[in-house]
């Protein structure tokens, strides 16, 4: 077994070079950047390691200083999924909006806008984009992070995410394989299960992803759930099957694989995370992730000291891991030339990207309007905000609605949060005169939020309605806006419509 300067061997080297692991603080701790000496090439960055884009760009300078070449990731998937503005809403809007408008060259545009946000703050992969294919509307936890529910829409809109945001420097990382669209159970709680047909995923849930290896996705991330016919007993993240014989073999991806968050319920709770993580490098995962729920340095060394303990024992061959480490040295390889090609020609694209409005633009772009019988008026109206419980992709920390963008345009506007015990009487009482409107998301799933708008508005038929999640719902109101997502800028584009700014 060779040595390094660092008295580290190489096996313990690899095992801590295929982790991705998260930490608490808005600077980096002492093992954190202790780790990263002994080989460690990864991290990932969740809302409560940013503050501001300068203390992001302070913190991975921090990382860099210990390896220049080390993978910063980030969730940072524009829309409902947001990290770097994870306080305030993000600037960009998600893939339903982006699929809503169908316009690739806006995708692309979209993405590399937030790519070299991105990159300006040394952040180099981003897990993102989604190609899964929302097939099921009732899904708690894809739904507008999903470009849609047509196949090929999904997969041209996937090919031009990762080609706008590669272009920036920043690697992509395509999820979740081979698609998390058609399920009806949350995989940060429990393990979901796709039962169809191999020509049905062939057809449906694969073409996106076939659309990714070509369009040179330097990443793909597992999904942890079960699909039958393809492997009857393992998720697809710990499936030979699906990672080698699938997306390897069959897809000819030759990039890094990445898992889904080891903690997420789906594999934590039936394997844990150790085990877990061995069988994920053995089927043909890369990297893995852990991290958005446990982060620190005993999860780290628990899962270097299991893969170590594989390896030794036999369960995990050691050429397995060597090569899942090569490959994410490779990619951050990659990250290192594109960092030093983005910078030499930074002058020349400052002043064309910065401050650019795409974001909005694509917003407004989404915004599907349908008018009843009354149009809205510009007086100050009463915003009442239905809000479901978040799934914890999205998180319950970043804000969204209209309330704050409407109160900039038509000052006096107040607002109220409900929820599945609040009356519809509570509301008409809070609005007095005032017009409403009802701010609701996925309303087609939540029988108790359908019910209330359906009171507010056979007392006040002049309520205006915002859906800022998937619109599967029939539309109604007086004035109905989908904007197909709740990042900051679609809260601002259709309180513009609201407010008259916008023509209707």
């Amino acid at each position: 077994m060779t040595t390094t300067a660092t008295g580290t061997d190489t096996l313990t080297r690899d095992a801590l070079a295929v982790l991705q692991p998260g930490f608490v603080g808005t600077s980096a701790p002492d093992w954190l950047l202790r780790r990263i000496g002994e080989g460690l090439s990864s991290v990932g960055l969740f809302g409560r390691n940013i503050a501001s884009p300068g203390q992001l760009a302070a913190l991975t300078a921090q990382l860099r200083a210990e390896r220049d070449d080390i993978l910063v990731a980030i969730d940072e998937e524009g829309g409902d999924v947001t990290r770097l503005e994870v306080r305030t809403g993000s600037s960009f809007p998600g893939g339903l909006a982006l699929g809503a408008v169908d316009d690739v060259e806006l995708t692309r545009a979209v993405a590399h806008e937030l790519g070299r946000r991105l990159a300006d703050c040394g952040v180099n992969l981003n897990w993102a984009p989604s190609a899964d294919v929302n097939s099921n509307p009732d899904n708690p936890v894809i739904g507008v992070r999903s470009f849609g529910a047509d196949t090929a829409l999904v997969a041209r809109h996937t090919a031009a995410y990762i080609e706008g945001l590669q272009a920036a420097g920043v690697a992509a990382c395509t999820k979740h394989f081979p698609g998390h669209g058609d399920t009806a159970v949350d995989s940060h709680h429990a393990l979901p299960r796709i039962d169809v047909d191999l020509q049905t995923l062939h057809a449906r849930e694969l073409l996106p992803f076939r659309a990714a290896v070509a369009a040179g996705s330097k990443s793909v991330m597992s999904a942890h759930i079960l699909l039958p016919a393809l492997d009857r007993e393992r998720p697809a993240t710990l499936s030979p099957q699906i990672l080698t014989g699938l997306l390897r073999q069959e897809l000819g991806y030759q990039g890094l694989i990445v898992t889904d968050g080891m903690e997420m319920q789906a594999i934590a709770s039936t394997y844990g995370i150790e085990r877990g993580s061995v069988l994920a490098i053995a089927a043909g995962a890369d990297a893995i992730c852990v991290g958005g729920g446990l982060a620190d340095e005993d999860t780290v060394l628990r899962l270097r000291d299991a893969l170590v303990a594989a390896v030794r024992a036999g369960d995990l061959p050691e050429e397995r891991l060597a090569d899942a480490a090569a490959r994410v040295r490779a990619l951050a390889e990659w990250t290192r030339q594109a960092r030093g090609a983005s910078e030499s020609g930074a002058a020349s694209q400052e002043g064309a990207a910065s401050g650019s409005g795409i974001g909005l633009t694509a917003a407004r772009r989404a915004l599907k309007v349908t008018v009843g019988e009354r149009l809205p008026q510009t007086m100050a109206p009463y915003v009442a905000a239905f809000t479901p419980v978040a799934n914890i992709a999205v998180g319950d920390e970043t804000p969204w609605g209209v309330a704050a963008e409407l109160t900039a345009l038509l000052p006096g506007t107040e607002t109220g949060t409900y929820d599945a015990r609040s009356t519809v009487d509570e509301v008409l009482g809070a609005a007095t005169e005032r017009r409403i409107v009802a701010v609701v998301r996925d309303i087609h799933r939540h029988p108790w939020m359908a019910a209330a708008v359906d009171g507010i508005l056979a007392a006040r038929p002049d309520t205006v309605v915002v859906e800022m999640g998937v619109p599967q719902a029939p539309p109604r109101g007086s004035l109905h806006i989908a904007t197909h997502g709740a990042a900051r800028v679609c809260g601002r584009a259709a309180a513009e419509v609201i407010a008259g700014v916008i023509p209707v």
